[in-house]
């Protein structure tokens, strides 16, 4: 495969009556992939790895998922269970004419990749995810590792309500915080120019409201896939980890970054599309 000049473009793209944001870039004619963002990001997380995929001949589409997409941020906090969030991909596949692709999900991200994977394989034809194993696994882990549940403590704070002031104070004192240093000012600049919108940072926060138990009970994964975990990863140990692979009965490699935190779409962008790139290839 082989690309030209990254040129990276926005597009708006009805799906129901939402309309996403969607950044893309690489030949129409490349190989579909879909780029996933996590909290507290953008598909802006994704801007250093685009270049290198689409030069390898990939088409890329990374959208500002919903509440994240000014035009994509219904009320309430059912709007954000796991069912709709995944009807969104499957519709931005369906609006864009793409009958597959190959999915990679960062944080929630990845949560959204997993199940599009488990329930739409026909449509997914690779997965790679990041940071959070099969939620299986991770629901494993928080049910009877203490590691992850003290990883895990955040999750009951961003479910309280009126959380959103605090994390919105001092300039977004907390959520600058939350990346540790690991990613570029500019770009979390751009995260929170998006969060600090009318009521994006609690339909943000409704995905982790709107998620239950049920998470717990998803099928194993039948695509080809990757998961990449970082081992000073702030929010996920290593027991969810090593137990992903339990939860997926196709083609399956674990990639482990020793010295990578969380962030690593930012962090190791060249590795992470090396590791993209490899399974793109070998499915």
């Amino acid at each position: 495969m082989s690309g030209g000049t990254h040129v990276e473009r926005t597009m708006a793209v009805r799906v129901g009556e939402l309309t996403f944001d969607v950044a893309t870039a690489g030949p129409e004619s490349g190989a579909p992939v879909v780029l996933l963002h996590g909290f507290p990001e953008t598909h802006a997380c994704w801007r250093q790895v685009m270049p290198m995929l689409t030069a390898a001949g990939l088409r890329v589409l990374a959208p500002d998922q919903r509440g994240y997409s000014p035009g994509a941020r219904p009320e309430g906090v059912d709007a954000y269970r796991i069912e709709h969030l995944v009807s969104d991909v499957i519709g931005l596949l369906d609006a864009l004419g793409i009958p597959r692709a190959h999915l990679v999900g960062h944080d929630w991200g990845a949560n959204v990749a997993w199940f599009a994977a488990a329930w739409h394989p026909d449509r997914v034809r690779t997965l790679t995810a990041l940071s959070v194993p099969h939620p299986a696994a991770f629901n494993w882990a928080l049910a009877g590792d203490a590691d992850q549940q003290r990883r895990s403590a955040y999750i009951k704070a961003f479910r309280r309500p009126g959380v959103e002031r605090k994390l919105l104070a001092d300039d977004c004192r907390r959520l600058r915080a939350s990346f540790g240093g690991a990613v570029d000012s500019s770009l979390v600049e751009e995260h929170l120019r998006i969060l600090r919108e009318p009521d994006a940072l609690t339909a943000a926060l409704s995905w982790y409201r709107a998620s239950t138990s049920d998470f717990a009970a998803l099928a194993p994964v039948t695509v080809p896939t990757t998961y990449i975990w970082s081992d000073e990863d702030a929010y996920l140990g290593r027991a969810g980890a090593l137990r992903c692979g339990e939860f997926v009965s196709g083609q399956y490699r674990f990639v482990e970054l020793p010295g990578v935190s969380h962030w690593i779409p930012e962090q190791v962008p060249q590795r992470l599309a090396d590791e993209i790139l490899h399974q793109v290839s070998t499915a």
